[in-house]
């Protein structure tokens, strides 16, 4: 095309008048052009290619009549210059969907998910040991792809974002997505939901980089925005959300003999006890504590190490060292005594119903936490015998943050003993920050003007 191809003067509507009936072009690329056709009525404009690579038959598609009058725009005609940018798209889309078609079945944000979902389902088996679906799954199952009826649960449709080829998928597209999500959903559950989807759109152009145009990732990345950064006012919710579940002293300490009384009422054998002692004392997450070992409890350093979260990209590995009373290594004797380094620190015991007899169950074996669900019933039942009903188990990790802070610890350390990030810190947690600044500058401020005692001032002669 690119040799045989003969230009005509067809860019302004004058130039256009002084043309006889026949077709006419102008090159877009070597094997696309902008063609125009004049008839007796007038001319149109329409986009004739070929697909590099993919046969040697040309394509074409209409455009829309062309403005023969004038060159300025007109409702229901064309321009040179709309007809020329209106056939560079039809070309561009046409040799996307053409390559797509080439390399395989197309990609969908419904197969980004799937392939996502099942590598989490896997690495989620993986370290609890038997199979389990992951929260990502069950959230994207809800929101974008759907599901069948389950029990008690109804279907769900899965949204239209789901059939979107990644090929062809605009931020409009992502930006509808998040605008039509049910506004009785959390803003935390929210802000997880987004990430988990962007994890595995990201994910699935990274496997296929070669068959995806490299503008996808700009294109996630600004139509999934977190919430709050203009779509509404999820982080303002979760911040005041975290306000309300900071803990004084006196209440984590009402939480933790609720839970010694229960543990000895429902014999739970000291289980349920040094778990809420563990969470209060480190802030960390219940998934770092349940992969804590016997030898992570170093009493004659005082501290406990405590795994660091799996959360983030990258394999992350190792431990922090969290200071800790002797009143919480006293607590945690009895799951170190005589016990290997390698063992789950904490542990509970599994029961089965006896069989024959309903509502009687059994103690059968021992073996590590997996879930915060399994502490679920337990905690609704703390809360309402020590008379905070709001409180949940995630305000022990709050509490502990606003505590450090409080205490006027440097906000990097406070950070680095809770795993997570200064600006996550200061971005939940910044009001306790400046209060904590104002107290250190209060402390600083001295007395600068001469008080008057009510005796007369007598200047002294030289």
């Amino acid at each position: 095309m690119a040799k045989t191809l003969k230009e005509a003067p067809i860019t302004t509507a004058n130039a256009r008048s002084k043309l006889g009936e026949g077709e006419y072009a102008r090159r877009l690329d070597a094997e696309a052009a902008v063609w125009y056709r004049k008839g007796k009525r007038g001319g149109v404009w329409f986009a004739r290619w070929r697909n590099k690579g993919h046969g040697a038959n040309y394509k074409q598609a209409p455009i829309g009549p062309a403005n023969d009058v004038n060159d300025k725009p007109a409702e229901g005609l064309f321009t040179f210059l709309q007809a020329e940018r209106l056939a560079r798209h039809i070309v561009e889309q046409a040799r996307q969907e053409a390559k797509a078609a080439a390399d395989g079945p197309p990609l969908t944000v419904r197969l980004a998910i799937e392939a996502y979902i099942a590598d989490r389902d896997a690495r989620e088996s993986r370290r609890k040991g038997r199979e389990v679906r992951s929260d990502a799954g069950q959230r994207l199952s809800r929101y974008v792809t759907g599901q069948d009826k389950r029990g008690k649960q109804q279907a769900v449709p899965a949204a239209p974002l789901a059939d979107v080829t990644l090929h062809t998928l605009k931020e409009s597209d992502l930006l509808t997505w998040l605008a039509g999500l049910p506004g009785a959903v959390k803003a935390t559950t929210k802000q997880r939901l987004v990430n988990d989807l962007k994890a595995a759109l990201n994910a699935t152009y990274a496997a296929n980089r070669d068959r995806l145009d490299a503008t996808l990732p700009a294109i996630i990345k600004h139509g999934l925005k977190k919430p709050g950064n203009g779509h509404h006012d999820g982080d303002d919710v979760a911040s005041v959300a975290r306000d309300n579940q900071i803990l004084t002293d006196a209440q984590v300490g009402l939480l933790i003999s609720v839970a010694q009384e229960i543990d000895a009422e429902q014999g739970w054998d000291g289980d349920l006890y040094r778990l809420v002692v563990v969470l209060a004392a480190t802030g960390a997450r219940f998934s770092q504590i349940a992969r804590m070992r016997v030898g992570d409890v170093q009493r004659s350093q005082g501290r406990l190490l405590v795994p660091v979260s799996r959360k983030g990209k990258g394999g992350k590995s190792g431990s922090t060292p969290v200071p800790v009373g002797k009143d919480v290594l006293d607590a945690l004797l009895p799951s170190t005594t005589g016990r290997k380094n390698d063992e789950p620190l904490l542990e509970r015991w599994r029961h089965k119903q006896v069989t024959g007899e309903i509502g009687k169950w059994e103690k059968t074996d021992r073996g590590a936490w997996h879930s915060p669900s399994e502490l679920q019933r337990t905690w609704d039942a703390m809360r309402e015998r020590a008379g905070m009903p709001d409180v949940i188990p995630y305000a022990l990790r709050h509490s502990s943050i606003v505590r450090g802070i409080r205490a006027n610890l440097p906000i990097r350390l406070v950070a680095a003993l809770h795993d997570t990030s200064v600006a996550m810190i200061e971005r939940h947690y910044g009001r306790f920050i400046a209060d904590g600044l104002d107290e250190l500058a209060a402390r600083a401020v001295v007395p600068l003007v001469p008080q008057d005692s009510g005796a007369r001032v007598v200047p002294l002669r030289n």
